[in-house]
């Protein structure tokens, strides 16, 4: 996997750090697992958790990976936490809007085209969870957000030092208006 850039990951580390903070108001509250089908469709598997932290509040974190994702030769692992504000006045059921963060390292291979770098970023996120039964809930979602990215991108027959000058940094950084959080996971709730 190529060289990561620290700085761009520490920020999302450092909203994980932010949220591991708010956690000593837990005492004995909900505690649920779960896991997004669109990505393990998508080849990516992840695994999450949300803690409730407050009558209408809740901390969602999930991490995520993928390699040679339809046979595209690919590498990816990410990091995605979330606070979200329950409507209903119970957390885990309903509706939510959350502001969530993005943090990802990438080394994938489309085509011809090669892409290897960081990228993190912050949105809105709107959902809906429904209960199935006191421990098992199904949740829809999606959230759109501002993701900055700083990557080597060149063709595979290409020498990379042909794009960044000879010294292999990165060539290709910008923001855009990206999904951060698409699914529909399935959830089990711990009391």
């Amino acid at each position: 996997m190529p060289k990561t850039n620290h700085h761009t990951l520490s920020l999302s580390s450092i909203f994980f750090l932010l949220l591991l903070c708010s956690f000593p108001t837990l005492h004995a509250q909900q505690l649920a697992v779960k896991t997004n089908g669109l990505m393990l469709a998508a080849m990516a598997p992840n695994i999450g958790c949300e803690f409730v932290v407050g009558e209408r509040s809740s901390i969602d974190i999930s991490a995520f990976g993928a390699v040679n994702i339809y046979g595209n030769k690919a590498k990816m692992i990410g990091l995605l936490p979330e606070y979200r504000y329950w409507f209903n006045g119970r957390p885990m059921t309903r509706e939510f809007v959350g502001i969530a963060a993005l943090g990802v390292s990438y080394d994938i291979t489309w085509g011809d085209r090669i892409y290897q770098g960081d990228a993190a970023g912050a949105g809105i996120t709107f959902g809906y969870a429904l209960n199935l039964n006191r421990r098992l809930n199904v949740e829809f979602y999606c959230g759109f957000g501002a993701v900055y990215f700083k990557q080597k991108q060149y063709y595979k027959n290409d020498n990379i030092e042909d794009y960044t000058d000879g010294t292999a940094q990165a060539n290709a950084n910008g923001y855009k208006l990206l999904p951060i959080k698409i699914g529909v996971s399935i959830s089990y709730i711990f009391k």
